[in-house]
């Protein structure tokens, strides 16, 4: 009894038209391009050894064919290129070894060229099959067995378990089709039918599909419990962003009731001297013009777009500077002065926080600060501030240059007299006032007379009067552009 007679070859076939007809069903449902490339693998398995049937379902389905009876050997070329395409689909070689597979894909392409010309060749010009399909056959299995060898070089490269379903498929393949030609060898010396040497390679065929047919299973596995993975990882970080919108909401009304809470106190001390209610008035007009609301709300949108782009490190390190930055500005109004070494840390804070708009293109640096003793000299409280919102929004914001500079330098003029000045590359001061409106410019000047008559008070214990000049630097040097506020302080 052989295959041919004792219906294995029939059911090695019918098995593999089940395995053709089931993922190429799947290809449909899950648009994924590994189930036509299989389903193509075992269809022309099939093709293959069609020639060897003479009755059966498969036989009345298709025996009749002379395309399918007559090319055994193209259909087996065809069934080697689309197990390499497979095997490169189903381990992901693309991605896990692009350079592998840029080398493979060529040389695939080579040997289908070959094998397409050649049969060309042969419909068109030479059609004894057996001088040229044959010996182009031969040629062929070089070629392909050449490529196989390092075909398996990144095969057992990749990291994936899915390769031990590939390796040990063709492995036993390649084990039982060796035994099915040496069968094949010694029965055909003997003079005996070769054809019961072919029961051994069904039985490899039946035995490497069915590993294929568990690998795609595990993959699909292996696909469904990293997306149910990332599922849960996003569900997960709404759930953390959620805690910290909380978290920022409480932190924010705690901030509201604190700032409530002062205004109040200043409003009930204003009615106890009319020096005290001026020195009150005044640090809130400072404050309103420093703490700008718009500040506060881009700032956490800033945040909260690091938070949806799931870069959370960088939102986690911007928020605790921005707590730090509200924490210290709400510490500077209960007091009229602090140290200079105080005062440039917080707008170091701040300049940070607005830089997160301008995507870091800012470039903020304090020149001096080694040569001054910051910690001992006295300043206002967010002296600074305003100057620098000035250079960032009207002086760097609608600015072209790059890289957009912003600079404190601190000197003494004597030893009584401290020099701050804060210097910007941005439009200058005087095409600035010619873009915006009167409202802005009101509002500036309201700014600059604040910080003036918060100056005058700070200098008068020391008997020295302060000073604040603002210039546009092309008032110095055509070729420059920006501003310059100059600050004068008296200090001990």
């Amino acid at each position: 009894m052989h295959p041919f007679s004792n219906g294995f070859l029939q059911f090695t076939l019918g098995a593999l038209f089940i395995l053709t007809a089931f993922h190429f069903f799947l290809f449909f449902q899950q648009k994924d391009k590994i189930y036509l490339l299989y389903s193509g693998y075992t269809f022309f398995i099939i093709l293959s050894q069609f020639n060897h049937l003479s009755e059966g379902f498969l036989f009345d389905l298709g025996g009749n064919s002379s395309w399918i009876m007559d090319y055994p050997m193209i259909h087996t070329e065809v069934y080697y290129l689309l197990y390499v395409l497979f095997g490169l689909e189903f381990l992901n070689i693309k991605k896990e070894l692009p350079r592998w597979y840029s080398i493979i894909k060529t040389c695939l392409w080579i040997i289908i060229g070959y094998c397409t010309l050649l049969f060309l060749y042969y419909l068109l010009i030479d059609p004894r099959i057996e001088e040229v399909l044959l010996k182009g056959y031969y040629f062929f299995t070089i070629l392909m067995s050449s490529l196989g060898i390092v075909t398996y070089i990144p095969f057992f490269k990749v990291r994936t378990p899915l390769k031990y379903y590939m390796i040990s498929g063709s492995f036993l393949l390649l084990i039982f089709s060796l035994t099915s030609l040496h069968i094949h060898q010694n029965l055909k010396i003997a003079g005996l039918s070769v054809e019961p040497s072919y029961s051994i390679l069904y039985l490899g065929f039946l035995l490497e599909n069915v590993l294929f047919s568990l690998g795609l299973g595990h993959k699909q596995k292996l696909i469904l419990k990293e997306r149910n993975e990332s599922q849960q990882k996003l569900i997960s970080q709404f759930e953390e962003n959620e805690k910290l919108r909380i978290q920022i909401q409480k932190r924010l009304e705690a901030s509201v009731k604190i700032m409530e809470s002062q205004a109040e106190e200043e409003k009930v001390k204003t009615l106890k001297a009319s020096f005290d209610k001026e020195i009150a008035e005044l640090k809130l007009l400072a404050l309103r013009s420093q703490m700008n609301p718009h500040f506060i709300f881009n700032s956490l949108n800033s945040i909260k777009s690091y938070i949806i782009d799931n870069k959370r490190e960088d939102a986690v390190y911007y928020l605790n500077k921005f707590a730090k930055l509200i924490r210290k500005i709400l510490a500077s109004t209960q007091e009229k002065e602090i140290s200079l070494a105080e005062e440039l840390e917080t707008m170091r804070l701040y300049v940070n926080i607005e830089n997160l708009r301008f995507d870091q293109k800012i470039e903020f640096k304090i020149e001096g600060e080694e040569e001054v003793d910051t910690a001992a000299i006295k300043v206002p409280s967010l002296l600074l501030q305003p100057f620098l919102e000035n250079a960032i929004w009207h002086g760097l914001s609608p600015s072209t240059t790059s890289p957009m500079q912003l600079k404190i330098r601190i000197g003494n003029l004597s030893e009584k007299v401290l020099l701050i000045e804060i210097e910007d590359n941005g439009v200058g001061i005087n095409f600035s006032k010619k873009n915006r409106t009167k409202k802005v410019h009101k509002k500036d000047s309201l700014g600059l007379a604040i910080s003036k008559e918060r100056l005058r008070h700070f200098s008068q214990k020391y008997g020295i009067q302060g000073s604040i000049n603002v210039y546009d630097k092309k008032e110095v040097d055509s070729l420059n552009s920006g501003t310059i506020a100059s600050i004068q302080i008296s200090i001990m």
